[in-house]
């Protein structure tokens, strides 16, 4: 008999379910309304499934983390400032990502600490469309060479340094761009949760031999949410036709242009954009990192949670 050997533990809906415990859900339907996207139709049952027992196994990691701290302040006679506890969330466009962040967010605010949790998309960190446009990366905005990736790494590194009033630019969906001179602050939050296309990639090592850091290296516990392409690619369709009779329609939209086209028309761009740019991207660099996380949060065709991988070292 064959034994098949994996890094990961496999546990079905169910058995992840049972995992909760006495965790409380402390959001309404209504908190679940407010924070889920567009085209996520997660009800207040689903986020206690996926959700409550993740965020009991995290907060059982933030505090190992915490207790090693304290241990090596303790070795080296040292009053270090507060460290963060990194988590990452990474997964393809249209699979869910900024809701699993925000409902993460919004649970974790609630342990009984009330820990401050900041949350972070890497979009902000993109390169600004006119340096995408000069180096003819418009059609790749989103593959990892399109990201200031030096940049995001020195944010991450600040982040765990302890630094303090740390700028992070802001990204706007409705110009398609990064806002000139606009940006937030983190400031020594407790958890801070960084929501991306990319975060788990390796990046290329110096032909020197020198060591790099990667964003991976600052991560304590990456989630990588997955679903099947073909789902991926119905779900993507369907949050564009529902933003082209949104927020397509507001005059300084970058995708206005869809919102004047016909349906069939439309159609085809968005098709054309899924299956030109975000379906490569998945295949050829986000897919690939799926295996350098530490939890995968699979969903079926429904949205709902089919099947969650743990790590087990």
């Amino acid at each position: 008999m064959t034994v098949e050997l994996t890094p990961y533990h496999h546990f079905t809906r169910a058995e992840w379910n049972a995992l909760r415990a006495d965790e409380p859900m402390t959001l309404s339907a209504e908190d679940i309304e407010r924070l889920r996207s567009l085209s996520d139709p997660i009800s207040l049952e689903e986020a206690e499934t996926a959700y409550l027992p993740l965020t009991r196994l995290l907060s059982l990691h933030v505090e190992a983390i915490q207790s090693l701290h304290a241990v090596s302040r303790r070795f080296l006679g040292t009053v270090e400032p507060k460290v963060p506890f990194i988590i990452g969330i990474v997964g393809s466009v249209a699979v869910g990502k900024s809701t699993t962040a925000r409902i993460l967010r919004a649970l974790l605010q609630r342990w009984p600490s009330s820990p401050r949790v900041d949350l972070v998309t890497t979009d902000g960190f993109l390169h600004p469309n006119a340096v995408l446009t000069e180096r003819g990366l418009m059609r790749r905005k989103g593959f990892p060479e399109s990201y200031d990736r030096a940049r995001f790494v020195a944010f991450l590194g600040d982040v765990k340094s302890g630094r303090r009033d740390i700028e992070v630019p802001i990204y706007s969906h409705l110009v398609y761009d990064v806002v000139p001179g606009e940006h937030a602050v983190i400031d020594q939050p407790d958890i801070l949760i960084v929501e991306g296309l990319n975060i788990l990639q390796p990046g290329v090592g110096r032909k020197t031999g020198e060591p790099v850091l990667f964003a991976s290296d600052f991560v304590d516990f990456s989630i990588y949410v997955d679903a099947d392409p073909a789902d991926l690619e119905a779900w993507y369709m369907e949050r564009f036709f529902r933003l082209r009779e949104t927020a397509f329609r507001n005059p300084n939209s970058f995708f206005k242009r869809y919102a004047d086209m016909s349906k069939d028309e439309a159609g085809k761009f968005g098709m054309d954009n899924w299956q030109s740019i975000n379906l490569v991207n998945l295949r050829e660099n986000i897919e690939p990192t799926r295996s350098r996380a530490d939890l995968v949060l699979k969903k079926g065709g429904d949205h709902r949670l089919s099947e969650v991988l743990l790590r087990l070292v």
